[in-house]
């Protein structure tokens, strides 16, 4: 089955970090784009962060710069989002989605694939 898992989401203090994980089933992930999206509450879905198959780094946010990366593990075939010194405005249900192709796109249509989802809740 093709399918796309997060995981690694949980609840966490302003500063603190998380990595979240996306795992591919069905399909060799590095062989295609693949992006991480959040929506908060009362928000549209936006994007965060992209790697290309080629495994160059692209922001889809002003905000993840300087505080969020992208990481991919072939071996695993999981794509990873560093994130530090997180806000209380980075709480959101973090999805991953897989590109079309090989680039990334700010323009979410391109993703045809999404995973569930994961909570992440930035609070003290």
């Amino acid at each position: 089955q093709v399918q796309l898992v997060e995981s690694g989401g949980g609840l966490v203090r302003p500063g603190g970090s998380l990595r979240l994980s996306c795992t591919a089933a069905g399909f060799t992930s590095s062989y295609y784009a693949i992006g991480w999206f959040r929506e908060a509450p009362g928000k549209g879905r936006e994007g965060v962060l992209c790697l290309t198959a080629s495994n160059y780094q692209t922001y889809l946010h002003w905000s993840a710069k300087g505080r969020f990366t992208i990481s991919r593990d072939s071996a695993k075939n999981t794509v990873y989002l560093q994130m530090d010194d997180l806000k209380p405005e980075d709480t959101a249900v973090y999805y991953c989605a897989r590109a079309a192709g090989i680039e990334c796109s700010s323009d979410s249509a391109i993703f045809g694939l999404w995973g569930q989802g994961t909570q992440v809740t930035v609070a003290s």
